[in-house]
């Protein structure tokens, strides 16, 4: 299989091709798929309105929650209400969340909720800080922006498949392979296929002792992306989330990131166009090896991941090595 570093000169060919017939090189396939603002939104019969409240109980078994909502204005003022939820918010809504969402009614008065994101001052303020300077570094970095292999990876603040705030920080010390996909990306040679190596990578790291492995698919529609969607897709598709996390956030801090890992979008209409990179990071934070496309082997990422073995050498060392320069070496 060909693997190749995508340089800024490469980018910049398969952006030309991309954005300018929705196509792309024969070895860099596009997704297209339906996205956009209103394609959740398609049914003429139902009404729409942001939401905000706490949760006060949770039935998983029926999919429902009770929510103590504030005042929507023009449309109810503020009252506790239960609502149907997806599977996957469900799972992740906790009693005493303060969460936002899209109420939805029909003309035949159901009531669900859509579009469930957490609420709190606390999450929302790092993620937010966490935006800012990713979208601050990107700037700064102008037409350098993309990152290439041998350089650290950029921090971020998103949210997992959980709801839960989870920094790059977080991922250092460990070996992490990174993507971006969504979740209706209906081809099945990108977003399916690509999070089907990831499992299989997961699997193949495993069998061989890599006990470090951290997988992360940053979503590239956070519009329709919650973390309760996130939650689902990995339910549908028995993914162990134990170490590979479905993370979404900002749209801005989600364009920052694709600019800083070269990853190509573009929306037209309700298709959204994009590109593929599958990353590896080591455990300081830097990008070991890319490829690009869907022409990669599990076990070849799986070959470059260090191994049990390789980070006891490598610790020995380390220590060994400041042993010396404290004048106690060999």
């Amino acid at each position: 299989m060909k693997f190749y570093q995508m340089t800024r000169a490469v980018l910049c060919c398969a952006a030309a091709l991309v954005f300018a017939g929705g196509c792309a090189p024969k070895n860099e396939p596009v997704a297209r798929g339906a996205s956009g603002p209103d394609a959740q939104a398609a049914n003429p019969n139902e009404k729409r309105y942001p939401l905000t409240g706490v949760i006060l109980a949770v039935d998983r078994e029926h999919r429902t929650l009770r929510v103590k909502h504030d005042e929507i204005p023009g449309f109810m003022p503020a009252m506790t209400m239960e609502f149907s939820v997806s599977v996957g918010d469900a799972a992740n809504a906790k009693v005493g969340q303060r969460i936002r969402a899209e109420l939805v009614t029909s003309e035949g008065g159901d009531f669900r909720l859509e579009k469930i994101w957490p609420d709190d001052e606390a999450s929302r303020a790092t993620m937010d800080a966490a935006s800012r300077a990713l979208a601050q570094d990107t700037a700064i970095r102008g037409r350098a922006a993309y990152r290439e292999v041998g350089e650290l990876a950029p921090a971020f603040a998103l949210l997992d498949q959980d709801g839960r705030v989870v920094e790059a920080a977080r991922f250092r010390g460990r070996q992490v392979m990174l993507n971006f996909i969504f979740t209706r990306c209906p081809v099945a040679t990108m977003c399916p296929l690509a999070v089907a190596k990831f499992q299989q990578t997961q699997r193949l790291a495993a069998e061989v002792g890599v006990a470090d492995l951290e997988l992360v698919s940053i979503s590239l529609d956070p519009a329709y992306d919650t973390p309760g969607v996130l939650k689902e897709y990995a339910i549908q598709r028995a993914i162990d989330t134990g170490n590979y996390s479905f993370l979404t956030g900002p749209d801005a801090a989600i364009k920052s990131l694709l600019a800083q890992f070269g990853v190509l979008t573009k929306l037209e209409g309700e298709l959204l166009n994009h590109t593929l990179a599958t990353l590896l990071i080591d455990e300081n934070g830097r990008i070991i090896w890319r490829a690009d496309g869907s022409q990669w082997e599990p076990r070849e990422f799986v070959e470059k991941m260090r191994k049990p073995d390789e980070a006891a050498t490598a610790t020995r060392g380390m220590a060994g090595r400041r042993q010396s320069a404290q004048g106690g070496g060999v």
